[in-house]
């Protein structure tokens, strides 16, 4: 999870620039995209500190990656990514740094389900694979489809 503070507010506020960085950043941090990237523009509320921006969500096979922007209260913007395959934090946090500018930086990193059985799934899988690809149904399934208005992919952000 990273707390940005003081980004690029032009970018925070650009709906197209946050689904083009949602669409590419799966790839860049070797996840798969299964779903959207999907996007809410939000006003905000005038009658309390927030001031509108955007949240936004792209579904990966290992789990998501979410973004709240914040860009007219001095450019803050959270971002997690959460992900049950492990992946370079750090090339992860430079992507992000490189692509909004923040001054600040606050990141946190959650080790969730400590007591989920994992291994006992990893082994049935490859034991299925060594089988000739028999596995438990649990593991058959394919991910659901989200919906047939997925952006279009994109090169690159800038281009």
């Amino acid at each position: 999870m990273l707390d940005c503070y003081g980004c690029n507010q032009a970018k925070l506020d650009d709906t197209e620039y946050i689904l083009k960085f949602l669409e590419c950043m799966p790839a860049r941090i070797g996840m798969t995209k299964i779903g959207g990237p999907y996007l809410l523009d939000c006003p905000g509320n005038m009658q309390t500190w927030d001031k509108g921006g955007v949240s936004a969500i792209v579904i990966i096979a290992e789990s998501h990656i979410s973004i709240h922007t914040f860009p007219g209260n001095g450019g803050y913007m959270s971002i997690d990514i959460f992900s049950c395959k492990e992946f370079d934090i750090d090339e992860a946090v430079e992507l992000i740094v490189n692509e909004f500018s923040p001054t600040k930086l606050e990141k946190r990193l959650v080790m969730r389900g400590r007591e989920f059985p994992k291994e006992k799934y990893q082994a049935m899988s490859a034991c299925g694979a060594q089988r000739g690809g028999l596995r438990p149904s649990f593991l058959k399934a394919s991910p659901p489809k989200l919906g047939d208005a997925e952006p279009q992919a994109v090169q690159g952000l800038d281009g």
